[in-house]
């Protein structure tokens, strides 16, 4: 999905950059910052020290504006939890939500692709933050580790982004778009889209960080 959109702002000739990658500076986490961060992991039954990500990876960079992909994997019970944590309250993101809704909404989406050991186990530090998962479909105990760690993880980009001076654009595979006088999901319409849909995709890329 993200390719497509690389090749529609090449096209357009849009001044950015690809698969940005922020380091990130501890001094800037202050001490409300990792309370947040404290009361979202333990809203997750994290265990132990909260672990904090040393750099970001962002799909595309446009001057102060950076930009993520979410897939399907990112919307479920464990993403609405964080979203109960003051950070989003008190810093007023503009797609808090929308995140939520598509969190009550698409979790069975994300039970389709997230099913996989792999993806419900997580990589091993999720074991370390979590304990040990629940069978594959079983949200009794730890659940699914990997979708808990993946939640975290977004919340520390929610809140790094911003202390580091950055608007973060969540850009989801649920959006629709009005083409051909029907409205058609943003993943269906990047898989081939026609001359008149890049067009329109571009336009519409454009207006999220202009406006």
């Amino acid at each position: 999905m993200t390719r497509q959109l690389d090749l529609i702002l090449r096209e357009g000739e849009v001044d950015f950059e690809r698969d940005f990658e922020l380091e990130l500076e501890p001094k800037y986490l202050d001490t409300k910052g990792r309370n947040w961060l404290s009361e979202i992991y333990s809203d997750l039954a994290g265990i132990g020290e909260i672990p904090l990500l040393q750099k970001l990876k962002f799909d595309f960079k446009i001057g102060r504006n950076l930009f993520v992909y979410d897939e399907e994997l990112h919307f479920n019970r464990y993403r609405q939890v964080t979203f109960r944590s003051d950070l989003y309250a008190e810093l007023n993101f503009p797609f808090t939500e929308t995140q939520k809704r598509l969190c009550r909404t698409y979790e069975k989406e994300c039970l389709k692709v997230g099913m996989q050991q792999r993806i419900w186990n997580g990589p091993p530090v999720a074991k370390y933050c979590f304990g040990e998962p629940s069978e594959p479909g079983d949200f009794s105990g730890n659940g699914a580790i990997g979708w808990k760690l993946t939640a975290y993880n977004d919340a520390q980009f929610d809140l790094q982004t911003r202390i580091h001076g950055y608007k973060l654009f969540r850009i989801t595979p649920f959006e629709t778009l009005m083409t051909g006088g029907s409205l058609k999901r943003l993943d269906q319409l990047l898989i081939n889209p026609k001359e008149e849909q890049r067009v329109m995709l571009l336009n519409w890329f454009n207006r999220k960080y202009q406006s």
